[in-house]
């Protein structure tokens, strides 16, 4: 798929995946885009915990109550960032905008690929959730995990939201001036 259908057709899934596993090859290829994403002062912080295992997949998988495809996953990626991240630019550290930058990569990857995913952040940090998926992916105390994408074949296609047009949101050289 080329890249400008792929960021076309990337849209939040929330729904069922077909029952079947996610290849390993496509999961290292999909991280792989995530890994070459940009990173401040290419400190490359952001890791990752590619879940593929039925067992653990299904353990994290019974922790969301109402997100079908959280619950259906064929396989999870975690990124994964430090509880007290390094300044590494005059006292400034970049690693939620490294992870934010990689898995903006990885979804598309998703896409070019045919799976689907969606985004979670949120539901991962209240009720320790996040502490709980990363005690079950053996993550060590200094680490967290901060995004969490399902993914799998979705069995439904839905198409991404409407986006607000050009010139409600980007301009040339001035704010707000077209």
């Amino acid at each position: 798929m080329e890249l400008f259908e792929a960021i076309e057709r990337r849209h939040s899934y929330r729904g069922p995946f077909e029952d079947r596993a996610v290849p390993r090859e496509d999961l290292q290829r999909i991280v792989n885009a995530g890994i070459q994403a940009p990173s401040g002062k290419n400190e490359q912080t952001t890791t990752f915990v590619v879940v593929d295992e039925p067992e653990l997949v299904t353990k994290i998988a019974q922790m969301h109550e109402s997100n079908v495809a959280v619950q259906q996953a064929r396989a999870f990626i975690a990124c994964i960032v430090d509880t007290e991240p390094a300044r590494i630019y005059e006292n400034h550290h970049f690693q939620i905008e490294d992870c934010a930058a990689a898995v903006e990569n990885i979804l598309l990857a998703i896409t070019a690929l045919g799976y689907a995913s969606v985004w979670i952040d949120g539901w991962l940090r209240s009720g320790g959730r996040a502490a709980a998926i990363g005690a079950l992916l053996g993550l060590p105390a200094d680490k967290v995990v901060r995004i969490l994408l399902p993914v799998g074949v979705p069995t439904e296609q839905w198409p991404q939201k409407e986006k607000l047009p050009f010139e409600q949101r980007a301009w040339f050289n001035r704010y707000g001036v077209q």
